[in-house]
């Protein structure tokens, strides 16, 4: 990448015209040389249009160039303009005080026309060569965000396909794994600051939960139709079967956890979602039968949304239940079915999730579609 020499600007400051003027006489045929005459000059200048780089005095009246550096490495606007001291103070204590404030270099006075060229047009380069650098590495970090931004939106798509097959098999709508999608994580979001749980509620587990939640009942896909669709109540022996669809969700989330190298939060909430929503905090439900906080946190945040949702749904076989009565069992439920803190929680956002299920509101056309019916 190569720049005009004549786009080049150099600010030279000192308090002496006699210097400036023979800094210019050196510069003037390759580079636009502007000038200060003190530090607070230069400041000005600079606020207005940062110079490529800066020739600065050190020994000036009122700021002096140390000063003057210190203020512009301190600046994030400024802090990367190359500054070559010009100094007839040429002890070793003094060029160490201003490489440490940020100086690139230091010129003896009186000034050598061909060191100043030198130099100057060497930090240039190193200017030019940097600044190129911090572009390509900005357009390569647009393209790494946009590249992963594609990737998960790639991955949701691919969730909601995968829990939507489940649901072709089932009375349930796709409207079903929005709503719980959204469920599960407004209840997360309300508790993220209780103590229990707000090591785990992280904003990136948040997200993991709301992609992991339409896998829930992916394992539906195993159960036989005349037990899946079947509108009456199951037998004792059906329903044994029903309970599989949990074993065979969270076995077909462990064969795609296999196949990946690393840990994904994301398989690990799902694969909990969807073998343990059905545990009670009791200890009554299934499939291990697990109580209270041996049930994974993202299966109890799921059995509310999945119970709620089945008790405001309309299906073929059952009409929906007002709000306030899923509300009401729910809450019947603390200690017995939910997390008692999970239940306190839900009441505080119980409106919200009744304004999620009349925004994703299933169709009196979507169930009988679904069920088949005409």
């Amino acid at each position: 990448m190569k720049q005009d020499v004549s786009e080049i600007t150099v600010l030279v400051v000192d308090d002496t015209p006699t210097n400036i003027d023979v800094v210019k006489g050196i510069l003037a045929e390759s580079y636009f040389v502007q000038a200060a005459v003190s530090g607070k000059m230069a400041l000005q200048i600079i606020a207005r249009k940062k110079p490529d780089l800066i020739l600065l005095d050190i020994m000036m009246p009122d700021m002096d160039g140390y000063e003057v550096c210190r203020r512009l490495k301190d600046n994030q606007e400024t802090h990367d303009i190359p500054i070559i001291f010009l100094t007839a103070k040429v002890e070793v204590d003094d060029e160490a005080r201003g490489l440490e404030l940020g100086a690139v270099d230091f010129i003896a006075k009186p000034i050598s026309p061909p060191i100043l060229k030198e130099r100057v047009k060497t930090h240039l380069e190193l200017k030019l060569a940097r600044d190129s650098l911090e572009k390509q590495n900005e357009i390569l970090e647009e393209k790494v965000i946009k590249r992963t931004q594609q990737l998960e939106e790639i991955q949701d798509v691919a969730m909601v396909a995968l829990g939507s097959l489940a649901e072709t098999r089932d009375p349930e709508t796709g409207n079903h794994i929005r709503r719980t999608q959204r469920y599960v994580k407004l209840l997360a979001l309300q508790l993220k600051d209780n103590p229990r749980f707000s090591d785990l509620l992280t904003p990136e587990n948040i997200t993991s939960l709301y992609k992991s939640a339409p896998l829930h009942d992916i394992g539906k896909v195993g159960v036989p139709d005349y037990i899946l669709l079947k509108p009456g109540k199951l037998t004792p022996e059906e329903f044994e079967v029903m309970k599989k669809h949990t074993t065979y969700g969270r076995n077909s989330i462990e064969a795609a956890e296999l196949t990946i190298s690393w840990a994904d939060n994301f398989l690990v909430f799902a694969k909990e979602i969807a073998y343990y929503h059905h545990e009670k905090w009791d200890g009554s439900g299934y499939p291990e039968g697990l109580s209270g906080d041996d049930i994974p946190v993202s299966a109890r945040l799921m059995a509310i949304a999945d119970v709620y949702d089945a008790m405001i749904s309309r299906r073929v076989y059952k009409s929906p239940y007002p709000h306030d009565k899923a509300v009401a069992f729910i809450q019947d439920g603390k200690g017995s079915h939910f997390d008692p803190d999970m239940v306190d929680a839900f009441m505080e956002v119980a409106g919200q999730y009744y304004e999620i299920s009349r925004k994703y509101a299933d169709s009196e056309e979507e169930v009988i579609a679904k069920a088949g019916l005409s």
